[in-house]
């Protein structure tokens, strides 16, 4: 079963209602770059080499920004759809004073899991396949530290 590691935080923000208490926040123990990815995929016994793998990734990539901009969703059966977001910086009183160089704030890169049943990887889904585990019981607070700093 695969591991999500957690670590326990609490609230110290006295405005809250829920001050004092506290929530789980999932903790990473590696980031892996499109090399690496790249190399992990080529480890699972597929006939293609690492470069072959790396090369595919960097132009999905490339792919991918190129379709978002041209305000297109991708859709990558069995894993989700990317797809843009604007942010405003605040609204117009009238549609004639609308200018996207003083009225938008950004655009956002999101990702909607796939959520068909058989390939579904919704956050509801995913909370089923994994077991959770605290960081704490692994590692000591200054050994993660460590390892964060290294990355």
């Amino acid at each position: 079963m695969a591991k999500i590691f957690y670590e326990l935080r609490k609230n110290n923000n006295s405005d809250s209602k829920t001050y004092g208490k506290y929530y789980a926040h999932a903790k990473s123990v590696e980031t892996l770059n499109t090399r690496k990815l790249a190399n992990h995929i080529a480890e699972h016994g597929s006939v293609y080499t690492t470069d072959v793998v790396f090369g595919v990734l960097e132009k999905f990539r490339n792919c991918l920004v190129e379709m978002l901009l041209e305000s297109k969703r991708v859709k990558i059966d069995g894993l989700g759809t990317f797809y843009t977001t604007i942010e405003n910086s605040g609204p117009c009183e009238k549609e004639e004073e609308f200018s996207p160089a003083t009225n938008l704030k950004g655009v956002h890169i999101r990702f909607m899991p796939e959520q068909v049943q058989e390939m579904n990887i919704s956050s509801r889904e995913f909370i089923k396949k994994a077991a959770f585990i605290n960081i704490k019981a692994l590692i000591t607070k200054e050994e993660l530290e460590d390892k964060i700093e290294g990355e």
